[in-house]
This record gives C-alpha cells, sequence and structure tokens, in this order.
C-alpha cells in the first residue's frame, strides 16, 4: 500500500500537472483564448440570465445546472487545501492558482461543450451526459470509444466510495471536534439526510442545490470579506508579496531558486486545478441535463463555475489566511489545514470557529449529494436504471462508514482512481477538439 500512496502523490505531481497544463494551453489556443476575448459576454450570459426562461430541450435550468455542479466542485478542500498550497507553495502559489484557473476555463468549457452535444435521454425521460456518452458517440474509433467510455464510468463509480467516505469522515470529525458530537451519529444524520435528496432524482438535487449553495457561499464569503477589510491596511502589502513570492519565491521553502519556483507552481496549479475540478469530465454530467438551446451557451455556465469556485471561494480563503497572519504561526505549517478556522475565530472568537465547521459541513454534504448523483449515472451507463439505484444506496452507506473512521485503507486509492478518471477524460477532449471548435464558430455566426 506504501508503493502505491507514493506513486500516487508523484503521479498527482509534475505528470498531472503538467497534462493539464498542456492541455488547457492547447485548448486555449485552440479557441482563439475564448475565455479572454469573451469573458464578460459569458458573464452576462450566466449570471446576466439567471432569471429568463431558458430556451430548448432539457431537465433542469442551467442555474440549478449550475449549483449542482458547484456543489460537487465546492467542498472541504476550498476551506482546508487552499491554506496547504499557501504553506507547502508560499504565497506565490495563491497567483499560479488563478493562472491555472483562467486556463483551466478553456478545458471545461470544451468537456462540457461535448458533454452537452452528444447528450441523449434515459428511460425515465431524463437528459443524460457527460464523458461516457462523448467517449462512446464521438470517437470515429468505435471500439476505441468503447473502452475510454467504460474505463472512466468505473473508474469513477468506484472512485466515489472512498472519496465519500473522506467527505463523510471530515464533516463528522469537525462537528465532533467543535460541538462534541459523536461521529457515528453525524453520519448516520448525513446519511438520511442525502437519501432524502438523491432518491429524488436529479431535480430534487437540482432544487436543493439551487437554494443551498448560493447561501453556504454567500454567508462564508461575507464573512471572510469581513477580515478582509478588518486588515484593510494589510491588503496591499499582501498582494505585492503574492506576486512578488510568485516568480521570486523566499528561501524558506529549499532548494535553489528554479526548485522553489517549480514548487510554488505546482502547489498553485495543483490547488486550482483539484478545486475546480476542470478535464475531470464531472462537470458535464451536471451540465448535460439543462436546458439549452446550444452546447456552446450551457458551456459558460460551466466557465462560470470557476469564477464562483476558484476566483470567489478559494480566493477568500486565499486572503483571510494571508492579511489575518495566522500563517506567520510557528506551527502554521504543520497546522495548515486549521489556519483558516484559526482566522476565524481569531476575528470573531467561538462563533467564528463555529462559522468554519458549519460551513465545512455544508459544503461537504452539498459534495457528497451531487457526486452520488455523477456516481449513480455512471452505474446507469453500465447497467441500467437499477444499477443506478443500487449505486446510491452503496454511496449513502459508504457516508457512514466513513464518518466511524472505517476502511481507511481504501481512501488511500482515491487519488490513483482519480488519476485513471482524469486521463482519459483529458485524452478523450483533445481528440474530439476540432468538434468543440466547429460548435463554437457555429454559435458565434448563428445564435449570438
Amino acid at each position: 500500500m506504501e508503493k502505491i500512496v507514493a506513486f500516487s502523490d508523484w503521479l498527482w505531481g509534475f505528470p498531472l500537472v503538467t497534462l493539464l497544463l498542456v492541455a488547457s494551453l492547447y485548448l486555449t489556443i485552440n479557441l482563439k483564448f475564448i475565455q479572454f476575448r469573451h469573458f464578460f459576454y459569458m458573464m452576462i450570459q450566466t449570471f446576466g440570465s439567471v432569471n429568463k426562461t431558458p430556451k430548448g430541450e432539457g431537465t433542469i435550468t442551467p442555474r440549478q445546472a449550475l449549483t449542482s455542479a458547484l456543489s460537487s466542485t465546492i467542498g472541504a478542500a476550498n476551506i482546508v487545501g487552499v491554506p496547504t498550497a499557501i504553506m507547502m507553495g508560499g504565497p506565490g502559489a495563491v497567483f499560479w492558482m488563478i493562472v491555472i484557473a483562467f486556463l483551466g476555463m478553456a478545458l471545461k468549457f470544451s468537456e462540457n461543450v461535448l458533454g452537452v452535444h452528444y447528450r441523449e435521454k434515459n428511460k425515465k425521460g431524463e437528459f443524460v451526459g457527460g464523458p461516457t456518452y462523448y467517449m462512446k458517440k464521438g470517437f470515429k474509433n468505435k471500439k476505441l470509444g468503447a473502452i475510454f467510455s467504460i474505463v472512466f464510468a468505473f473508474a469513477l463509480m468506484l472512485e466515489l466510495i472512498p472519496s465519500i467516505m473522506v467527505q463523510g469522515h471530515s464533516a463528522a470529525r469537525t462537528v465532533h471536534d467543535t460541538f462534541n458530537i459523536h461521529m457515528g451519529v453525524t453520519g448516520v444524520v448525513l446519511a438520511i439526510l442525502a437519501a432524502l435528496v438523491v432518491f429524488g432524482g436529479i431535480q430534487r438535487i437540482a432544487s436543493f442545490t439551487e437554494k443551498i449553495v448560493p447561501i453556504m457561499v454567500g454567508l462564508y464569503c461575507l464573512l471572510g470579506f469581513a477580515i478582509v477589510v478588518m486588515n484593510i491596511t494589510q491588503v496591499p502589502n499582501i498582494i505585492a508579496l503574492v506576486v512578488e513570492q510568485a516568480f521570486n519565491p523566499s528561501a524558506a521553502l529549499g532548494g535553489t531558486f528554479g526548485a522553489a519556483l517549480a514548487t510554488t507552481i505546482r502547489w498553485g496549479f495543483a490547488r486550482g486545478i483539484y478545486s475546480n475540478e476542470a478535464g475531470l469530465g464531472t462537470s458535464p454530467i451536471a451540465h448535460a441535463a439543462a436546458k439549452t438551446d446550444h452546447p456552446v451557451r450551457q458551456a459558460f455556465w460551466s466557465v462560470s463555475e470557476i469564477v464562483v469556485d476558484t476566483f470567489v471561494v478559494c480566493s477568500t480563503t486565499a486572503f483571510v489566511v494571508l492579511v489575518s497572519g495566522v500563517w506567520t504561526a510557528e506551527d502554521a505549517k504543520s497546522q495548515s489545514a486549521a489556519l483558516t478556522a484559526r482566522a476565524f475565530e481569531d476575528a470573531f472568537g467561538q462563533f467564528g470557529s463555529m462559522i468554519v465547521s458549519i460551513s465545512m459541513v455544508f459544503f461537504v454534504f452539498s459534495t457528497v449529494i451531487v457526486v452520488i448523483f455523477y456516481g449513480s449515472r455512471m452505474a446507469e451507463f453500465l447497467f441500467g436504471l437499477t444499477g443506478g439505484w443500487i449505486m446510491k444506496v452503496v454511496y449513502v452507506l459508504s457516508l457512514i462508514v466513513g464518518a466511524l473512521g472505517a476502511a481507511t485503507q481504501l481512501w488511500n486509492l482515491l487519488d490513483l482512481a482519480l488519476a485513471i478518471v482524469l486521463i482519459p477524460n483529458v485524452i478523450a477532449v483533445l481528440i474530439l477538439s476540432p468538434k468543440v471548435k466547429s460548435l463554437t464558430i457555429d454559435f458565434f455566426n448563428n445564435y449570438k
């Protein structure tokens, strides 16, 4: 198991970060820097049209697709992962997190264009799509497409079991530490609540996320902004520090200048990639169900995901940690996961600590219900509607198992399984990039 963990850690270092960077750069250039040239148009088409009646066919509204996908990306890592990146890569990692987020928009846009374009209806009459469908239907070599789609579906379906366990344990541990409630009790409560939502299908999930995501993101960011305002005199210095350290990282990172710079970029890129899930192929599963008249129009909503997840939530966490000064404490590196809670507690006392704990639980719960939906869609693709229902049961029970801290050996396989999900999806998106380009040209010529 130690060798598997070591290999997984190496794989999620430079190999996969490089793959995602190269793919994002290629798609950015191939689409003529669409995320920069049409950024404000995309924001008008998404945030500026949330109350408009959508055109075209679909099962849920574009806004519901956005909040469902955001529920998956906004998780515990937004609170504990960002300070870890700062402590491991220095403040400059925040700069590179933003850079990869901009580049990753092209990758996320592309996979969502394909997800909507190749979608179809299931036996319930719901629109379904995502990587399995564009691999199966988009490849000229149908055998290769079938292999890719089956590998992706199996890998994602199984990867979500340890993923849900980790999320459940994270929430249960947080509740135990803050409110002294037994972790098993939290696991059972989360499982019951998750079952009530996920067995209602995509429409109930979408309705739930549409209500809860704006509240949880708004509350967390509002209090985070308050901390930044409390330390407003530090903001110019922190911005200057982030930019300086992005290109001239401190010697504290160790090694030569080149090694330190590489470490800063690696952690910044990794945080941005892991957070917004560009290239994982999960977002298209949600967006494929949306009502839309063109794949490109719906793909704009996936770009707005990155704006909320990385530019708003992750940046809020980063500035809270940096301006509050908690990152300079002697034990900051060993306690990096707790720095956000420490900053909130310093600013608001016990209330601040409780807010971070409650935010963590909401972030985890919203993530779990959507990834259960993703996994059940993979089971449905492989085994039909019954297979999807059975996997929902397995995932719900995994929440309880994870909360109790059981089956921890499975957790070590999480990153490796995630790599098996990501690699075939990124390759498929690159192979099908001509279709993305032609659909994009079609939209701006005929639908804009």
